[in-house]
C-alpha cells in the first residue's frame, strides 16, 4: 500500500547566474512500512528532498502526497499540524532544546500539539531507547549517542506514519551508529512505520529494503535490496 508519492519534484534556489537546481524532476513512491535509504554525494539534493518530504521546505514545483493527501495544498498552519502528526524528523545534530530534560524533549511535539501525553507510550520509548534513569537529565549531561536516542524518541512520540532521518549517525562512532540504526529498524518493524534515511554509510544503506541514489538533483538508481 502506497503511503508516499513524489511527482516531478523540483527545487530551485537563486535566480539567473546564481540559480541552483537542488532537485530536478524527482519522482518515486514508497509503500507503507518500507525502509528506504537515500544516498548520494554532498550537495546532491538529499537533504533538500527530505525537508520537502517532511513539510519543512516548499518545492518550486511538483507535488508530495502523503497518505493520499497533497501536502503542499495546505496552508502554513495545516503544514505545522502535518509536521507534528504525520512525520517524525531526526537530524544529525539532534536539535534538542538545551533547557529541557529528556522527558520534556521527547514529549515536546505532543504538548505543542495540545495533546495529552500518552505515558504508556512514553515509558515504552524510554525503555526501548535505554534512557531509564536519565529522564531528568539535560542534553549537556548526555553522551552523543544518548542525545540521538532522545531525538528519536521525540520523532516517534506522536506515532508518525513516516520517520525521516537526515544522517542520524553522522556524529557517532560505529558502535553507537549501529545501535541507532537497530533502534530505527525496530520502530519500523514494531510500529509499521515507514522509514526513510539519508546516509553516507554504505553499511547502513545495505540494511534497508531499498536504496535510492541521487546525484545533481536527479535519481540515478532505485534498487530493491530486500523483498
Amino acid at each position: 500500500m502506497e503511503i508516499l508519492k513524489v511527482s516531478n519534484l523540483t527545487k530551485i534556489y537563486g535566480k539567473g547566474e546564481n540559480e541552483v537546481r537542488a532537485l530536478d524532476g524527482v519522482s518515486f513512491s514508497v509503500n507503507k512500512g518500507e525502509f528506504v535509504a537515500i544516498i548520494g554525494p554532498s550537495g546532491s539534493g538529499k537533504s533538500t528532498l527530505l525537508h520537502i518530504l517532511g513539510g519543512v521546505d516548499r518545492p518550486t514545483s511538483g507535488s508530495v502526497f502523503m497518505d493520499g493527501k497533497d501536502v503542499y495544498s495546505q496552508n502554513e498552519e495545516q503544514l505545522a499540524i502535518f509536521r507534528r502528526r504525520q512525520v517524525g524528523l531526526i537530524y544529525q545534530f539532534y536539535n534538542l532544546i538545551p533547557v529541557l530534560n529528556v522527558t520534556e524533549n521527547i514529549t515536546l511535539p505532543t504538548l505543542m500539539d495540545g495533546q495529552k501525553v500518552n505515558n504508556e507510550r512514553l515509558n515504552e520509548l524510554i525503555s526501548i531507547l535505554k534512557l531509564n534513569g536519565r529522564e531528568k537529565h539535560l542534553p549537556n549531561q548526555l553522551s552523543g549517542g544518548q542525545q540521538q536516542r532522545v531525538s528519536i524518541g521525540r520523532a516517534l512520540m506522536n506515532a508518525p506514519a513516516v520517520v525521516l532521518a537526515d544522517e542520524p549517525t553522522g556524529n557517532l562512532d560505529s558502535k553507537n551508529s549501529q545501535e541507532i540504526v537497530e533502534l530505527l529498524k525496530y520502530s519500523n518493524e514494531k510500529y509499521g512505520q515507514t522509514l526513510i534515511i539519508i546516509t553516507h554509510d554504505e553499511n547502513i544503506a545495505l540494511q534497508a529494503d531499498r536504496i535510492i541514489a541521487i546525484e545533481d538533483g536527479k535519481i540515478t538508481r532505485d534498487e530493491v535490496i530486500k523483498r
